[in-house]
C-alpha cells in the first residue's frame, strides 16, 4: 500500500448519481473538494465511492469459522475487486481485528446466524428453539454493528420441502428487542411462506428474497422493506437442486422454480419501488470479489444501470448509514479507466483502488 499524505483524483469523479466533479482530493486520508497547498500524487480517471457487498461473510467458509489468515485472504480479495465496504451478514468468526488495520476494507456486522434446531448450515449458526429467540437476538445486537441475522426458512426434512423457521408470535418480540437495542434485523429467506410474517413483524431486510410473489412485493414496498438478492448466489440453485433430488423431489423442484422467476421477481420488486442492494454471499461456498457479477446480475434482471450502480455506491453507504464521497469522508475510491455508467462491465477491472487516501499497490 502506497502511503502518500496528498492525493490527487482527477478526471470524472462520480460523487452522487446526478453529481460530477472533475476532482477531489485526500488528505490525511479524508476528502476534501478543497484544493490543499501541498504537492500532491495524482490519479487519473473515473472514480466512484468504495464498492459495497451489503451480503458478505468474512471468516466463513463452507465448513464454518475460519482462521483469521484465511479471513485476511478473503477481505483482500474483495478489496481487490473495489469492495471498500462490507455489510457481514453473519459470521461465527470474531474479525474486530480488522478494524484496526487501515488496509482492509470496513466492515458492518450482523453477529452470528441465529437459525432453528438442525435448520441451518452445519457450524454457521447459533441453534435454538423460539422461547431463546429473544434472547438471542439481544446477544447479537450487542456483538454486532448495528445488525442481527435471521435465518427465516430453511429445508424441513419431515416436510421434505422449505418451510418457515419461526412462529410469528416469536420473531415479532425478537424484533421489537432488537430494535429497542437499536439493531436493524435482516432474515434469511429463500421461499415464501416466512415472508409476510417477518414484514408484518418489522424486519428492516431479506436475503435473497426469491419467494415473493405479487402478493407480498406490495407489502415490501408499503413497509421500505430492502432485499439483497445475491444473484450470483442464486445461479447455485440448479446444481442444489439436481444434489437434493432423490430424497427431497419436492424441495428440488421449488428450487428450480425460484431460480428459473429469479429475474422477474428482482425485477417485479425494483418497480414497486422496494430498496435493492448488491450482495455476493461470498464466503460460504462462494469466492469472494464478485462485487462486479452482481452488479452487472442485477441489470440483466432489469434494473437501469444507475440505480445497479447507486444499489453497491451511493444508495447502499446511505442505507447503511456509512458516508460515500463528501467533505470529511474517509477516501475511500475505486477508479476506472472507462465510465461505469455506460457500461457497468467496468466494475470488473479497477484501475486504482484507493483506501483510506492511500494507493493500494
Amino acid at each position: 500500500m502506497s502511503d502518500h499524505t496528498v492525493l490527487h483524483v482527477k478526471g470524472r469523479v462520480l460523487v452522487g448519481p446526478e453529481e460530477v466533479r472533475d476532482e477531489v482530493w485526500a488528505v490525511d486520508g479524508r476528502i476534501t473538494f478543497e484544493r490543499p497547498r501541498a504537492e500532491a500524487v495524482t490519479v487519473h480517471g473515473w472514480a466512484l465511492p468504495g464498492l459495497v457487498d451489503a451480503h458478505c461473510h468474512v471468516g466463513l467458509d463452507k465448513h464454518g469459522p475460519v482462521d483469521p489468515a484465511t479471513s485476511e485472504k478473503q477481505a483482500l480479495t474483495d478489496r481487490e475487486a473495489g469492495t471498500l465496504l462490507i455489510r457481514d451478514a453473519g459470521s461465527p468468526s470474531d474479525t474486530r481485528w480488522i478494524d484496526a488495520r487501515e488496509d482492509l476494507p470496513k466492515i458492518i456486522r450482523a453477529g452470528r446466524h441465529i437459525a432453528r434446531t438442525r435448520r441451518y448450515i452445519r457450524n454457521y449458526a447459533h441453534e435454538i428453539e423460539p422461547e431463546d429467540l429473544v434472547a438471542y437476538v439481544a446477544g447479537e445486537a450487542r456483538r454486532g454493528d448495528g445488525w442481527v441475522k435471521l435465518v427465516g426458512d430453511w429445508i424441513d426434512r419431515d416436510a421434505g420441502d422449505l418451510t418457515a423457521c419461526w412462529p410469528r408470535g416469536a420473531v415479532e418480540a425478537a424484533i421489537a428487542e432488537a430494535h429497542r437495542l437499536g439493531a436493524r434485523v435482516t432474515a434469511h429467506c429463500f421461499a415464501e411462506d416466512s415472508l409476510r410474517d417477518l414484514v408484518e413483524a418489522g424486519i428492516d431486510c431479506i436475503e435473497h428474497a426469491t419467494g415473493l410473489t405479487e402478493d407480498t412485493v406490495p407489502l415490501f414496498a408499503e413497509r421500505g422493506v430492502a432485499i439483497v438478492p445475491t444473484l450470483v448466489n442464486i445461479a447455485t440453485f440448479p446444481s442444489l437442486a439436481a444434489g437434493g433430488e432423490s430424497r427431497f423431489p419436492a424441495w428440488s423442484a421449488h428450487m428450480r422454480r425460484l431460480y428459473e422467476r429469479r429475474y422477474d421477481t428482482v425485477r417485479a420488486a425494483y418497480d414497486a419501488g422496494v430498496p435493492v442492494f448488491v450482495g455476493t454471499d461470498a464466503g460460504g461456498s462462494l469466492a469472494h470479489g464478485l462485487v462486479a457479477a452482481e452488479v452487472a446480475e442485477l441489470v440483466k434482471a432489469g434494473i437501469p444501470p444507475l440505480q445497479a450502480l447507486s444499489a453497491t455506491t451511493w444508495g447502499a453507504r446511505s442505507w447503511l448509514g456509512r458516508p460515500a464521497l463528501e467533505e470529511g469522508a474517509p477516501a475511500d475510491l475505486v477508479v476506472y479507466e472507462e465510465d461505469p455508467r455506460a457500461d457497468v462491465r467496468v466494475l470488473a477491472a479497477p484501475r486504482r483502488v484507493i483506501l483510506n487516501g492511500r494507493i493500494i499497490d
